[in-house]
């Protein structure tokens, strides 16, 4: 019987053994999930207690057309309520809790901006319709900024627009240009962020744990500190592309597994978390560039073994950690004073609020009140809530250095020193922060050029595929939940040559409606 084995145990290694399973007839017990770390997930991690705080490195936004996301979670059921799955799950909640921002943005003294506004010049206007419109080939190169006036990049649009999605002005003009079409049908309900959706929980509890309790069912098996460390090519085969075997390290041992002929190997490549690290309420996180994770080296030593391939060039994306690293932090606490003050001020309760972003801050904060409890095992006297910033290396408005440099406790007094709060010291002392530091967070937006990436089953392959945020799929964007699933699909449906193919990226730009809906809002004045 053939086998599969799949390197990474991220959404986009667990989606493609539900896919194999689902669509490709695979027995669990033929597929292997190979992770260098000692716990399951990648990227949509979520751990922590209420006595040593809660952490998450991040939060993925839904929106309605994630379609390979939506299909694949219709077949995985809920931990809570077995009768239903996932999917449903997703949009019973969305139902019951979906966002109505009210205060979406607030300005250098505390106070809510009238974000209906995009506050667009004409030029702003130009410039934004000349980019959707120009050819993504002809971006190869570009930066944001250099289709952009410096101007641009005070407006509202781009204040909400780069803090919901992450980028910065020196990101990539493909991948700015791919977000403006993929998500132009929430560009009118982009102030109240209505349009958005998110899981009932944080992600690694309402889509990784059902997932992963579902392929354990399966008899998938998944080994933990195992990190694969080549993969051995055929010789011979002209332009071919075949893995012959894979080489791990284990507990201090070194090993191969031999690649049958009918067998496939699926591989996710990079990582944007890698070389995370943690600090605490009194410690600063330390950033750690120092030795790549297991998915980058792995790509590196793939890459080189075949130059001009068709196999990337993973050194665009991990070798320039200044323009990709921007910190996170969780924030835990027993005493409900924050949430109820936050509710007072922004109009909205715990969950219905959506993000709340500090335009003039020096760092661009941008914090969100999650629906409670927004873990599984959360009690009831706890409550958890979630922020980030964009310009960590920037002086801090307040604590007088910059957030790379700060504790949690003093990341938390830059946020309420932005906010109109008589009880600062109370929600201070009250509060367990635990910063997370990310120099890849967005190496996955860095300036790029077409063949960056390795296409999802590079040409040649017979039993190669690469799957996650850092294969090229044309039209979606990275930064995703979708995106990995839509590789997952992806890979498995061309390498076993299956008729069901994944749905087609949604295109919004080419409905009239949504266009003129759109339009409509690039001039609210």
């Amino acid at each position: 019987m053939a086998k599969a084995y799949l390197v990474g145990s991220g959404i986009a290694s667990l989606s493609a053994a539900a896919f194999l399973i689902r669509e490709g007839g695979f027995a669990g017990d033929d597929i292997v999930i190979l992770e260098e770390q000692d716990r399951e997930g990648g990227s949509l991690d979520a751990a922590g207690s209420p006595e040593t705080g809660y952490t998450m490195r991040g939060g993925r936004m839904f929106e309605v057309h994630f379609d390979c996301t939506y299909d694949l979670l219709s077949s995985i059921p809920s931990l809570d309520d077995p009768a239903k799955s996932v999917t449903e799950d997703t949009f019973a909640f969305h139902e019951d809790f979906a966002w109505d921002d009210h205060a979406r943005l607030v300005d250098g003294h505390g106070n809510i901006i009238d974000a209906h506004s995009m506050t667009f010049s004409e030029r702003d206007r130009l410039e934004l319709v000349k980019c959707v419109a120009t050819p993504e080939k002809l971006l190869d190169g570009k930066r944001i900024a250099d289709l952009f006036h410096e101007e641009f990049f005070t407006t509202n649009f781009w204040a909400m627009w780069c803090t919901t999605f992450a980028f910065e002005p020196w990101h990539s003009a493909i991948e700015f240009r791919r977000y403006l079409n993929r998500f132009v049908h929430l560009f009118k309900t982009f102030d109240t962020m209505s349009g958005i959706y998110r899981t009932r929980f944080n992600q690694f509890d309402s889509i990784v744990r059902p997932l992963l309790a579902w392929l354990t069912a399966q008899g998938v098996t998944l080994q933990l500190g195992t990190r694969v460390t080549d993969l051995r090519l055929a010789d011979g085969d002209g332009d071919a592309l075949t893995v012959k075997a894979l080489t791990w390290d284990r507990g201090g041992k070194s090993g191969e597994t031999a690649i049958g002929p009918d067998d496939l190997v699926l591989v996710t490549n990079g990582s944007m978390t890698a070389n995370s690290t943690l600090g605490s309420t009194d410690t600063v996180p330390a950033l750690d560039t120092t030795s790549s994770s297991g998915a980058w080296q792995l790509w590196e030593t793939l890459a080189a073994k075949r130059p001009g391939a068709g196999l990337g060039d993973p050194k665009v994306f991990d070798s320039s950690t200044k323009d990709s690293t921007w910190e996170s932090f969780t924030v835990t606490t027993k005493d409900p004073l924050f949430f109820k003050v936050m509710e007072e001020f922004s109009g909205s309760e715990a969950g219905k609020g959506g993000l709340i972003t500090f335009k003039e801050s020096s760092w661009l904060l941008t914090i969100v009140l999650n629906h409670q409890p927004h873990f599984r095992e959360q009690p009831e006297d706890t409550f958890v809530w979630w922020g980030y910033a964009l310009f960590p290396d920037r002086q801090g408005d307040f604590v007088g250095k910059p957030m790379s440099e700060c504790t949690g406790r003093e990341i938390l007094d830059e946020v309420l020193q932005h906010l109109p709060f008589a009880e600062r010291e109370r929600i201070l002392d009250g509060s367990i922060v635990i910063p997370a530091k990310m120099p890849y967070i967005t190496s996955q937006f860095l300036v790029r050029k077409a063949g960056d990436r390795p296409q999802v089953v590079p040409e040649g392959s017979t039993n190669l595929a690469f799957i996650g945020q850092y294969a090229e799929v044309p039209d979606d964007v990275v930064f995703t939940v979708e995106y990995s699933v839509r590789t997952a699909w992806t890979a498995v449906a061309q390498l076993l040559k299956l008729d069901r193919q994944p749905p087609p990226v949604y295109k919004g730009q080419y409905d009239p409606k949504i266009l003129v809906e759109a339009l409509e809002t690039l001039h609210r004045r």
